[in-house]
C-alpha cells in the first residue's frame, strides 16, 4: 500500500496515513485503549520530526525520539516501551515495512517491582469503609482476582450466579477467560441485576414512547450484525451510569458503564479511612487475591489461568512477596 500524504498540513499526519492506521487496528482488533495511546505516540512522533513522513524517517530518528522520551519526557521504561510498539505498529503493520533495523531497536529495561499486597485483615478494613455498587465492585476486584475495566464492563448475560462464575470477555490480549463468582456475592449480585433489570425496564418504557432511550453499546461489528440487540437485558452493563448519552450516529439514548475513575476514588478514600498507610489501587485487590490463594496452597497454574496471565512468568511475582520462604527466616535480632 502506497501512502505519501504529500498534501498533509504540517501540523497533521495526513488523512490517508490517519484512514490506513484506523483500518488495521481494527484489523488487529485492538482496544480502544490501545488505538488511543498509539495514535498519540505516532503523531508525538511525527510532531517531534516536523511531519515528516514516515518513510523518510529510519533508525536515526526513531532512536532519537526514544532518548528525547527518556532525558527530557523522563517518562518511565514502560512508557517508552509503548511508544517504540506504536512505532513497530506504524512501520510493519500501517506502512507494511519490515525494515531490519526494527529488530535492532533496543527496549527500555523495566525495573522489577513487587507489588503492594494488603492482609485479609486490610482487604476487610478497605471494604467495610466502602458501600453500595463501589463496594460490590471493589469485592469483585478481590474475590474473583479482577481488573479494573474487566469488572466495570461486565455484562449481565456474563454472570452465572448458579454456577459461581463470570465470563471476561475481551481481556488484557484480547483473551477470554472464567473467573470464580465467590458465593457470599451471589445474593448481592442478584440485587444488583434485579436493579439493573428495573432500570433497564424503565429506559425501554421512554424509547416505546419514542425518545430512542434503552440502549447500550456494543462490541465491535456485533451491532452490525444483529443491530437490535443493543436494546436487550442481557447486553446490558451491570454497573450502569445513573445517566444516559446521546450517540450522536444513532441518536440513541445509552448507558455507559460506570466510569472507572469512580472506583478509583471511591477505594483510595475507603483506604483513608482505613487508616491503611500502604498506596492502595484497585489493582492492589487483584494482587492481593493472587497472593493469597498461594498462602492457602493453589498451585500457581491455576492462579495463572484465573489471572489470564500469558505467561506463567507473570504470576511468578506473586511467589516474591509471599510470607514464606526467605521472608520466614528468623532475625537474629529477635534471638532471646
Amino acid at each position: 500500500m502506497a501512502l505519501h500524504d504529500s498534501d498533509a498540513p504540517r501540523t497533521d499526519w495526513g488523512p490517508e496515513l490517519r484512514r490506513a492506521f484506523d483500518r488495521r487496528a481494527a484489523l488487529e482488533h485492538y482496544s480502544p485503549r490501545t488505538v488511543k495511546a498509539y495514535r498519540g505516540w505516532i503523531r508525538r512522533f511525527l510532531a517531534f520530526h516536523r511531519w515528516r513522513h514516515p518513510r523518510t524517517l529510519a533508525a536515526d530518528e526513531v532512536t532519537a525520539f526514544l532518548s528525547h522520551l527518556a532525558l527530557r519526557g523522563k517518562v518511565a521504561a514502560s512508557t517508552q516501551n509503548q511508544a517504540l510498539a506504536a512505532l513497530l505498529f506504524l512501520y510493519r503493520g500501517v506502512l507494511e515495512i519490515d525494515l531490519p533495523w526494527l529488530d535492532g531497536l533496543v527496549r527500555a529495561r523495566r525495573p522489577k517491582r513487587l507489588p503492594t499486597v494488603l492482609s485479609p485483615d486490610e482487604v476487610r478494613a478497605v471494604l467495610a469503609a466502602m458501600d453500595g455498587a463501589t463496594q460490590l465492585m471493589a469485592r469483585l476486584l478481590y474475590g474473583a482476582g479482577l481488573r479494573l475495566l474487566e469488572c466495570a464492563r461486565l455484562r449481565v448475560k456474563d454472570v452465572d450466579l448458579a454456577a459461581r462464575t463470570l465470563l471476561i470477555r475481551e481481556a488484557k490480549g484480547d483473551r477470554d477467560r472464567r473467573a470464580v463468582l465467590p458465593g457470599v456475592l451471589v445474593a448481592p449480585l442478584e440485587e444488583q441485576l434485579a436493579r439493573v433489570r428495573e432500570l433497564h425496564a424503565s429506559d425501554r418504557r421512554i424509547h416505546d414512547e419514542g425518545a430512542g432511550a434503552g440502549w447500550v453499546e456494543l462490541p465491535r461489528a456485533f451491532a452490525q450484525k444483529s443491530p437490535q440487540s443493543g436494546r436487550e437485558l442481557r447486553w446490558q452493563w451491570v454497573f450502569p451510569t445513573t445517566r444516559t448519552y446521546r450517540e450522536r450516529s444513532t441518536g440513541q439514548l445509552r448507558r455507559h458503564h460506570l466510569h472507572e475513575t469512580v472506583l478509583q476514588k471511591a477505594v483510595r478514600r475507603a483506604a483513608e479511612r482505613a487508616g491503611i498507610t500502604k498506596r492502595v489501587t484497585t489493582h492492589t485487590f487483584r494482587h492481593s487475591f493472587a497472593t493469597h490463594l498461594l498462602e492457602r496452597g493453589t498451585d500457581i497454574r491455576t492462579i495463572q489461568e484465573l489471572l489470564g496471565h500469558a505467561s506463567i512468568q507473570t504470576t511468578m511475582v506473586y511467589t516474591h512477596v509471599l510470607n514464606r520462604g526467605p521472608l520466614r527466616v528468623r532475625s537474629p535480632l529477635d534471638d532471646p
